[in-house]
């Protein structure tokens, strides 16, 4: 059966680089540009800082950042030179590399673990990006203003059962996305990008200058840096490896299919580290801009869409300039989503073209159709299913445990283990551009043995048997 999964070689075809046939970034800077957006979405805007204040502050940010350049480092530079090598999307790569190699056909679950991840994402981020998008108009609108916060409830519980209104913003967020995928690497989607991350960038800094003129800005800056090693605890420490796992957008095909676009010539370590230092750079922004404005109105900072969805509203509508500068916050956020959805979305499409010999268009449009049909089971799991469980968990609720706490962990250890130990070493430190010594085994050592042991810590952690 697993013979089928695998792209057979010539001596022709393995004797020369392969090319992509999507073809590739323009630049380094492009590939960084693209790879952040990825790597930044609504998570980084909203989970990171408040983990961080709940965790002692600094000292979490430390624990944090020593888990970015100990595990999501290693293994973002892991799949991104799977990527570059096998030149294809993350199925086609990994059994290109397993039938080279004459490794275990088995190592091919790796690419399609990353790809359904990527897919399966896609569905429900494109159901909740949808209500950004709803809540950016709003708040521009003015929907918002004066409102109490029993009122902000009601309106977001209002707003979700409502399933032919979620069911427009989900459609319109996932053809917008798609209209982008569909144009390209070159034309679509390194276009986008160049627009977009300077734009988000210019959003996250308008609003830090204007959580300045709040008055709590320092109170912001001590909930999420201040040194409290009583919070810091080995729950915390796990709590850090996932962020460290999660925020990189890694196990979701998406940095394998970025990478395979990757021109020759460019360092991967190089590139990896920037955009880890970049994606961690906009999650303290974003927590500097927003915690000033939740502290300024005397509320109470809360994890998840209860921050998004129901505390801000508040915040913006009670406010000196809320209507705009809350209309600005949402359009960051979408932003963030839109860029990292193009990534998730684009491992299926290369993989329609490449394996069914379908134009990008139609290939864009199948993979896209599928995604948002499965989005539909999330869109009515908090309405009309809203009461059907298996489990004890929604729909939305199980593929999200399904892909969060189970698919992205074990592909990400396969990840870490196949760059580490079947891609032969000639193959990986061609990839990596450098020579075999101190640097390639502090490398090898990370992504192969540490990091595999601290996904699984993070697995364990966060599995629950039902």
């Amino acid at each position: 059966m697993f013979a089928d999964l695998s792209i057979h070689f010539t001596k022709a075809s393995m004797s020369k680089p392969r090319k992509s046939i999507h073809g590739e970034w323009s630049s380094r800077f492009t590939f960084i540009l693209a790879a952040t957006g990825s790597a930044i979405g609504l998570g980084n805007i909203w989970k990171f800082p408040y983990i961080a204040g709940e965790n002692g502050g600094g000292a979490f940010v430390f624990v944090f950042l020593i888990c970015v350049l100990v595990l999501g480092l290693p293994l973002i530079i892991a799949e991104v030179a799977i990527g570059r090598y096998g030149r294809q999307n993350p199925i086609n790569s990994i059994s290109n590399i397993v039938e080279e190699n004459k490794s275990h056909p088995m190592w091919a679950v790796t690419g399609w673990l990353c790809l359904l991840s990527g897919f399966i994402i896609f569905s429900f981020y494109s159901v909740i990006s949808g209500w950004v998008f709803s809540y950016g108009l709003q708040m521009g609108l003015g929907t918002f203003q004066n409102i109490s916060p029993d009122d902000s409830i009601k309106i977001f519980n209002q707003f979700l059962s409502q399933p032919w209104t979620l069911l427009f913003w989900h459609s319109l967020f996932s053809l917008l996305t798609l209209l982008v995928v569909a144009k390209g690497v070159q034309t679509g989607i390194e276009k986008a990008v160049e627009i977009l991350m300077p734009v988000l960038l210019i959003l996250i800094l308008t609003l830090l200058a204007y959580a300045l003129s709040t008055g709590k800005f320092m109170e912001g800056l001590r909930f999420m840096f201040d040194f409290d090693f009583s919070k810091l605890t080995g729950e915390s420490i796990l709590i850090a490896m996932g962020q460290a796992f999660f925020t990189l957008s890694l196990a979701s095909g998406a940095m394998m299919i970025y990478g395979s676009y990757l021109p020759r010539g460019i360092s991967i370590p190089k590139a990896c580290f920037m955009i880890a230092a970049a994606d961690t750079a906009i999650a303290i922004l974003a927590g500097l801009a927003i915690f000033p404005i939740v502290f300024a109105h005397g509320l109470e900072p809360a994890s998840g869409p209860g921050l998004i969805f129901q505390t801000l509203p508040v915040a913006f509508g009670n406010m000196f300039g809320g209507q705009v500068f809350g209309a600005l916050f949402f359009m960051l956020l979408l932003l963030a989503a839109f860029t990292s959805a193009i990534s998730m979305i684009e491992a299926t499409v290369a993989w329609l073209v490449e394996n069914h010999d379908m134009t990008r268009n139609k290939a864009s449009l199948l993979g896209g159709l599928g995604a948002w049909l499965l989005g539909l089971g999330t869109l009515l799991s908090f309405n009309l299913w809203s009461g059907k469980t298996l489990f004890g968990k929604n729909f939305f609720e199980n593929i999200d445990y399904l892909v969060t706490n189970i698919m992205m962990p074990l592909g990400g250890i396969l990840i870490a283990l196949f760059a580490s130990w079947v891609m032969s070493k000639h193959s990986i430190l061609n990839e990596l551009g450098i020579k075999e010594g101190p640097g390639f085994w502090v490398w090898r050592v990370s992504a192969g043995l540490i990091a595999p042991v601290l996904v699984l810590l993070v697995f364990f952690h966060s599995i629950e048997f039902f």
